[in-house]
């Protein structure tokens, strides 16, 4: 059996190994980021406890979500859609996003992005998450 040189592994991020942010009333656990052999994408589980409103910012990055577990509400440039398990919401570069969660309990969504998102925040503050960088 041949072995690959250990630049060409696949990288395999278990759930322990993800890096935990917390941002907004919501934690963020990065698997695919540049320290994990990501290039041009970025994937985070979102997990947001219920009862919080999330905080409007404009997208610089196409955003592609998941629901995992749980209910969530989107809001795509003023849309909202209530999101069940299995559901996936596309907002596209440069749409106002927010994502609630109205309860009951806490949910989980997978989110996908191409590298170096940033958000600019309604009082005109711009974000750079070191999770989308």
């Amino acid at each position: 059996m041949t072995t690959l040189p250990e630049e060409t592994l696949m990288p395999v991020i278990r759930p322990e190994q993800a890096v935990a942010h917390e941002a907004h009333g919501a934690r963020f656990l990065v698997h695919a980021a540049p320290a994990t052999g990501a290039r041009t994408l970025r994937a985070w589980r979102l997990e947001i406890s219920e009862g919080v409103r999330g905080v409007a910012h404009t997208i610089s990055h196409e955003e592609v979500f998941h629901l995992l577990a749980g209910a969530v509400t989107v809001s795509i440039d003023g849309d909202e859609a209530a999101l069940a398990p299995g559901d996936t919401a596309v907002a596209p570069a440069g749409s106002a996003l927010r994502i609630d969660n109205p309860g009951p309990g806490p949910a989980a969504v997978w989110v996908t992005t191409t590298a170096g998102l940033s958000a600019e925040l309604p009082d005109g503050t711009t974000i750079r998450p070191p999770w989308a960088a």
